[in-house]
């Protein structure tokens, strides 16, 4: 003890600085962490050798969000159809006889514009408009109701098979890949506070490590235990700082107190972020048009269900005009309209984002998953590389030890392999004195030893010694 506070006198700044550059390093380590969850979004380094979404290649570093974006992205889309919404319950709320209405002034423009392109001539494809111009009202009348229908029935025909029409999974993952900051702006809206508690939390973790850093420096005379504890603080505060967040899952009694992690308390909170992010930026009707009409696995299916309802209208409509279109003008027409489709579909945002009202579908549902199932939303980012993020902070804490070791003992040298060994050849020689038969043996002699002394003493003090002996004489 007088040895341990001799030696804070001697260097008393140097001692109790140890707890703040602890709390710096504990700090720095975590901010460090959260970084490397995010950045660099391309891969920055030698790329000699860098296997397939793997963050850690032999010289470089990307980040785990942005190199994990696809199975991330993957898990949280099914996370989303299995447990948040049914993509078939949300379409039904659309109304055919709305889409209808929207989209028949749109299909007498794809019309016309088909026909300029699939005839040979201008002037011939504007008989269509002029003929139309000159009909009867009825005729004008049964004609558009004849649209109308085809579009309704077309709408009815696409909720039913829209599991076939639009997946869920390429229109999410696409749109991350072709962006991979979307995924990280999502977690971050979500999980702001708990990236903000990670970071800081390494303050007052590594401050209260530090003092525990500082009472073994003052106690032990390796200068060692400096370095290797400042390892130990970079570990130990990303380490308690993860499991502060998620850890325990469900509502916990300890003494007076219910713990439970930090992320699962703002159930209700993070539901509306994530509802409002997903609904808003992911999932509208926009990026879902663009998915039905563009996605290599589903448009073909698209494409059959409207070339089939588009042949049944027009053929119902030149037929009574006693016109027959030939199969190969009919399927160019087809893909022509299908070009042309994008570009009408606008008219449709506004309602179809309305009605779906996947935001609120979304909340409602999230707010109501379980702690388990809610736990899964945000931790699969900190789990996919969490023992990298735990190393590096274990490995800066290291280097921050070295520093402080070098302020405590005036030097900093490395220990030669001769001294390495060495020192661990006293240790294995400690180790080896303590087992069973050593212990034994040593018992054995230091019992001869004290039995022999014992005689000699006896022997002494009796100058005959064939006189009769008391049994309190001898030895013990």
């Amino acid at each position: 003890m007088n040895k341990a506070v001799n030696r804070f006198k001697a260097k008393p700044r140097t001692y109790l600085l140890m707890p703040c550059v602890a709390a710096l390093v504990g700090w720095l380590t975590n901010w460090l962490a959260v970084q490397m969850i995010f950045y660099p979004v391309r891969y920055r380094g030698l790329p000699i050798y860098r296997r397939n979404e793997v963050p850690l290649g032999l010289f470089g570093w990307q980040g785990i969000v942005p190199c994990k974006t696809r199975p991330m992205t993957e898990t949280m889309v099914n996370m989303v159809t299995t447990q948040l919404l049914s993509v078939q319950e949300v379409f039904r709320r659309l109304d055919p006889r709305k889409i209808a209405e929207l989209l028949a002034p749109e299909v007498s423009d794809i019309g016309q514009s088909v026909l300029d392109e699939v005839l040979p001539f201008k002037w011939i494809a504007k008989i269509p408009s002029a003929f139309f111009s000159g009909l009867p009202t009825k005729t004008k009348d049964l004609l558009t109701f004849m649209n109308y229908r085809f579009l309704k029935e077309f709408t009815v025909a696409m909720q039913g098979n829209i599991n076939s029409l639009f997946n869920v999974r390429n229109c999410v993952v696409d749109q991350m890949m072709q962006d991979r900051n979307l995924l990280g702006d999502l977690f971050r809206k979500c999980g702001q506070k708990e990236l903000d508690f990670l970071t800081n939390s390494g303050l007052w973790f590594g401050f209260m490590l530090g003092l525990l850093q500082m009472t073994v420096a003052l106690f032990c005379d390796n200068p060692w235990v400096i370095s290797v504890g400042g390892g130990i603080v970079g570990f130990a505060t990303n380490w308690l700082a993860l499991k502060w967040i998620f850890e325990p899952v469900n509502p916990t009694k300890f003494g007076p107190f219910i713990l439970q992690g930090k992320f699962l308390t703002r159930q209700k909170e993070v539901s509306a972020a994530f509802s409002d992010f997903f609904a808003n930026k992911i999932l509208t009707s926009e990026k879902m048009w663009h998915t039905i009409l563009t996605d290599p696995e589903t448009t073909p299916a698209f494409e059959k269900l409207f070339g089939d309802h588009l042949r049944k209208f027009t053929t119902t409509v030149t037929s009574g005009f006693g016109i027959k279109p030939e199969p190969e003008v009919f399927t160019l027409a087809v893909a022509r309209a299908m070009k042309k489709l994008p570009e009408h579909v606008g008219v449709l945002h506004s309602y179809v984002d309305a009605k779906l009202n996947l935001q609120e579908t979304l909340r409602i549902s999230m707010e109501n998953m379980s702690s388990a199932q809610f736990e899964r939303v945000l931790h699969p980012i900190f789990e996919e590389d969490e023992l990298t993020l735990i190393l590096a902070g274990a490995a800066l804490g290291f280097g921050a030890g070295l520093i402080q070791q070098g302020l405590e003992t005036g030097k900093l040298t490395i220990p030669s392999r001769k001294q390495v060994w060495e020192q661990s050849c006293k240790i294995r020689s400690r180790v080896a004195s303590l087992s069973p038969s050593k212990m034994v043996l040593n018992g054995v002699k230091v019992a001869s030893i004290r039995i022999g002394n014992g005689i000699n003493r006896f022997v002494s003090r009796n100058k005959n010694p064939t006189d009769s002996v008391d049994s309190e004489d001898l030895p013990t």
